[in-house]
């Protein structure tokens, strides 16, 4: 994946499939500190303690017919190669919050992308779902 519009559409696909009903995207920038951060929380399934432990193995997933789960692996891929990193949080039955920290300045972190278009094509699609989508950093949308 090239852009970080694009990773927040394969991980709000992994909070549909948990049955999410409200799904929070917040993309915040910090320019005195030099960070990008995105938080993606849904009010799904949830993970148990060995789903989580595993979230960020590509040779791990729990979709049917799938040997292999790469949103998560990929995503912390990016944020690596971006001087940053990805947090998972989860429990069953309440939900699960991902957050990945980028470097601005850093060289190698991908572009944004059009977040406001993969809103719309995420409410769009899915309008059972509520989804909340907040951005401090208009100025750096591509």
């Amino acid at each position: 994946m090239e852009e970080i519009a694009l990773h927040v559409l394969d991980i709000v696909e992994n909070s549909i499939i948990a049955r999410a009903s409200v799904i929070a995207v917040r993309l915040s920038c910090d320019e005195e500190n030099d960070l990008l951060t995105l938080e993606i929380v849904d009010n799904g399934k949830g993970m148990d303690e060995r789903t989580l432990k595993s979230a960020l193995d590509p040779f791990y997933t729990e979709k049917q017919g799938k040997r292999i789960g790469l949103g998560l692996p990929l995503l912390a891929q990016a944020a690596r190669a971006g001087g940053g990193k990805v947090e998972i949080d989860s429990k069953p039955d309440v939900g699960t919050s991902i957050k990945a920290t980028f470097r601005l300045s850093h060289p190698d972190r991908q572009p944004i992308g059009n977040l406001k278009e993969t809103a719309d094509v995420l409410r769009a699609s899915h309008p059972e779902i509520r989804f909340i989508v907040e951005s401090t950093c208009a100025d750096l949308a591509e």
